[in-house]
This record gives structure tokens, C-alpha cells and sequence, in this order.
């Protein structure tokens, strides 16, 4: 069930704790179990490191003259905390959130706004997506899309990428490049 809301709208209001009660047929102590998960969650994310390839990329895409935005379906509040702890903020020209638009993925809305902000078009961009949600609205916004799951949505059946990379430490950006020009 939380599979299907990562990345995407929904993701917010989906409660664990509500659902796991419906599983277990019982009731659940909600404010003690939200707020371990809560303190789990934040402990695992602080501990968290940019993860392999994803600073070559950046550098590579800087190199190239690329321009770079972020379309998340999360809220600035939670984007701009971890891009400013990783030292990726000033990689980025735009961040569009949830806060910026009334519908998150799969909903293309958000990429629509990232295209707009950089003044291009679908066919001049590229996006690196990693859950079935947020591919299904970059496909919707008709961006080139690369998908590269994460840990947790490795798991799930994430299709309709054009193109499809285990982590971004398996292939350089610019080798990337050419292999999708030569198809």
C-alpha cells in the first residue's frame, strides 16, 4: 500500500498506523507509533549520504552547460532542509515542490512547472525519476525519463522509463548521453 504513494500524491495522507489496525483487526497506540516512526525515519534520513554517482552527475551536468531543477512531490520545508545538509543547493536552478502546485505526481503538473521556470521545452529536458509515481508524470509531461530506483522503490514494478539505470555510479552522465543518442 505505501508502495503505490511514493513519490506521489497521496503520499502524506497515507497512514500506516490506520492500516496496519485494518490488517491486525485491532486498535493501535497512533501519537506513540507515528512519533517512533517519526524519529526512525529522521535518524535514518540524517544519516543518509548523497547517494553514488549523483555528485558526478551534478558536476558532469555543470561541466556540460546543463541546466538542473527539482520537481518533488515533497514540500520545500522537507527538499531544501536536505539539499542544503547534502551541499547540493547551489546545483540548482529551480526546486518546485508540493507547495508550488495543487497536484503532485503522477500528475505531470510538477514538471510542467520545472519546464516553465527554465523557459524549455519537454523535448529539450531530461529526468532522472525514481519511483513508478513520478515516472508516470514525467512521462505525462513528455520528458525523456531515466528511471533509478532507490532502495525502497527497487521493490516496486516502476515502467514506461525510456531508459532505466540500477544506480548513477554504473554509467558516467556524458556515456549516458551518447548511448540515448545512438537510439
Amino acid at each position: 500500500m505505501w508502495g503505490q504513494v511514493i513519490g506521489g500524491a497521496g503520499f502524506s495522507d497515507f497512514d500506516a498506523v490506520r492500516h496496519l489496525e485494518e490488517l491486525l483487526g485491532y486498535p493501535l497506540d497512533h501519537a506513540a507509533l507515528n512519533a517512533r516512526w517519526r524519529q526512525r525515519g529522521d535518524e535514518l534520513i540524517a544519516a543518509q549520504a548523497v547517494l553514488p554517482g549523483v555528485r558526478d552527475y551534478l558536476d558532469d551536468a555543470q561541466k556540460l552547460g546543463l541546466r538542473l531543477a527539482i520537481a518533488s512531490s515533497s514540500k520545500h520545508s522537507w527538499v531544501d532542509t536536505h539539499l542544503n545538509r547534502l551541499g547540493l543547493w547551489d546545483y540548482f536552478e529551480i526546486v518546485k515542490c508540493a507547495d508550488d502546485v495543487s497536484r503532485t505526481k503522477p500528475d505531470p503538473e510538477l514538471y510542467r512547472a520545472a519546464l516553465a521556470a527554465l523557459h524549455i521545452r519537454a523535448e529539450e529536458a531530461m529526468v532522472f525519476e525514481d519511483s513508478p509515481n513520478g515516472v508516470q508524470a514525467a512521462k505525462g509531461a513528455r520528458i525523456f525519463t531515466v528511471a533509478v530506483p532507490n532502495y525502497l522503490t527497487r521493490q516496486l514494478k516502476i515502467e514506461g522509463a525510456d531508459w532505466t539505470l540500477k544506480s548513477l555510479a554504473d554509467m558516467r552522465l556524458e556515456e549516458l548521453l551518447e548511448q540515448i543518442n545512438h537510439h
